[in-house]
């Protein structure tokens, strides 16, 4: 026995509307040719699937059965064209990738070698954001989705996690804590601190350890927009800077990294706009989702390093 999908359709149209003249309307065929499909249909499978009268159309008990099965199979396909449509638009578009200094560290590479993998005709556009947009230009909407570090104030954002990092501080190579295996945040309040060039509340807070301060404003003797810009500033003895264990891989003359040991870690997320519809969007996230599941070995490395481990990585995107 071999079904017709056509001939579901005509089944399902008459189940819905028990009635030959509206399905017919429906499918704009002629009422004759349609009672011909659904009579060919009950002959395919060799049963009674509905009860005609001059007055109504009813369904039998097989018929109600086949009814539910054939509307559920027809969605399934339906959906199952729709998705292939969609992945079919996909190919030879451009997906924009915003993200700041490091981006997912090493998690990077693997994601877009995933992502690549998955759409090979799609175009990955990278645009790097200094600290005066730490949305990564999700802020601005000129890219699709961004690799981002919380905590940032733009309001109607999804953020999936990846991984969260402890903090450091970037201390002059002279400075009388830089030879300590870690320091605690008390011992950072007062020293002239280097801050971000941006205006985002929550990100600044974060960065100048303000849950530390007890209100008191951070010393922030001048700002920057790359982590470059600091690292000159700080080995010029201008100030300190509060970074990522990342910053043990990022070596610079001058400047020595130290753990700070009562600092909450720094969140690194995948996001965008929350009223996104796009495919590749949400392709790009579940794949980044799924990297990170099946690397735990990136993510501990990431997570619980070990900040005697300088080697700087293959796969760290600076």
């Amino acid at each position: 026995m071999e079904l017709q999908t056509r001939q579901m359709r005509y089944f399902v149209a008459v189940a819905e509307e028990l009635s030959f003249t509206r399905a017919a309307q429906k499918l704009h065929i002629a009422q004759q040719a349609l009672s011909a499909q659904i009579k060919q249909l009950e002959q395919s499978l060799g049963v009674v699937l509905l009860t005609r009268t001059t007055r109504s159309v009813t369904l039998t008990a097989a018929g109600a059965a086949f009814f539910e099965d054939a509307a559920a199979t027809l969605a399934a396909m339906d959906a199952a064209a729709e998705r292939a449509r969609s992945m079919q638009r996909t190919e030879n578009e451009r997906l924009v990738l915003g993200f700041g200094e490091g981006a997912a560290l090493i998690l990077t590479e693997p994601i877009l070698s995933a992502f690549r993998d998955r759409h090979p005709g799609v175009t990955i556009e990278m645009r790097q954001f200094n600290y005066d947009d730490p949305s990564a230009g999700l802020n601005d909407r000129s890219v699709d989705v961004a690799f981002v570090r919380r905590p940032i104030s733009t309001d109607g954002i999804d953020f999936v996690h990846l991984f969260s990092e402890p903090l450091m501080v970037a201390l002059p190579t002279d400075h009388a804590l830089a030879n300590r295996a870690a320091v605690r945040a008390s011992e950072l309040l007062c020293e002239p601190l280097l801050g971000a060039a941006n205006t985002d509340p929550a990100w600044n807070a974060y960065w100048e350890l303000d849950e530390h301060r007890d209100g008191t404003p951070a010393p922030v003797v001048s700002r920057s927009t790359t982590l470059l810009e600091e690292y000159q500033k700080v080995a010029a003895g201008i100030g300190i800077v509060v970074t990522t264990a990342a910053a043990r891989w990022v070596p610079y003359p001058g400047v020595t990294a130290v753990p700070i040991a009562d600092a909450a870690p720094n969140e690194v997320t995948v996001a965008r706009h929350r009223d996104t519809d796009s495919a590749l969007v949400h392709s790009f996230i579940e794949t980044a989702r799924r990297v990170r599941d099946a690397r735990p070995d990136l993510v501990a490395r990431l997570s619980e390093p070990d900040f005697d481990d300088r080697t700087m990585p293959t796969l760290i995107p600076y």
